[in-house]
């Protein structure tokens, strides 16, 4: 009498466990490129100006403030229409305002920390 031992089951345990090996190793790389990414994105400041046309005609921009506003370092107004381009300053009280010629006008920030934010985009 001749024995044999049954060994099928041997072939898909070890299936199996390269199976869930490769998909730990594979979360793990995913998980760190991940997390890795998120120390690069830069937190965004909340501060606000506001715009609207006065009654001569043009447009006043105002400082609101907000959370982030002993941060700003300085503001810029640009009124572009078309053929005129201006930028003046916007002093940074809360409530101060200046005003330009209607068109495009944009508000960019320059913070403490060295970055710039757009706080205004619009067109009148």
């Amino acid at each position: 009498m001749k024995m044999t031992r049954n060994e099928d089951a041997v072939s898909p345990v070890i299936g199996v466990i390269l199976m869930v090996a490769v998909t730990v190793i594979l979360a793990a790389v995913i998980a760190a490129f991940v997390f890795g990414m998120s120390g690069n994105i830069s937190k965004a400041h909340v501060v606000a100006a506001t715009g609207q046309v006065d009654s001569t005609g043009n447009v006043a921009v105002t400082y609101q403030g907000g959370q982030d506003a002993a941060q700003v370092q300085s503001m810029n107004v640009t009124f572009d229409a078309g053929n005129t381009n201006v930028v003046k300053p916007l002093p940074i009280t809360v409530g101060s305002s200046v005003s330009g010629i209607k068109g495009h006008t944009v508000v960019a920030a320059t913070f403490k920390d060295g970055s710039t934010s757009v706080i205004l985009d619009t067109t009148y």
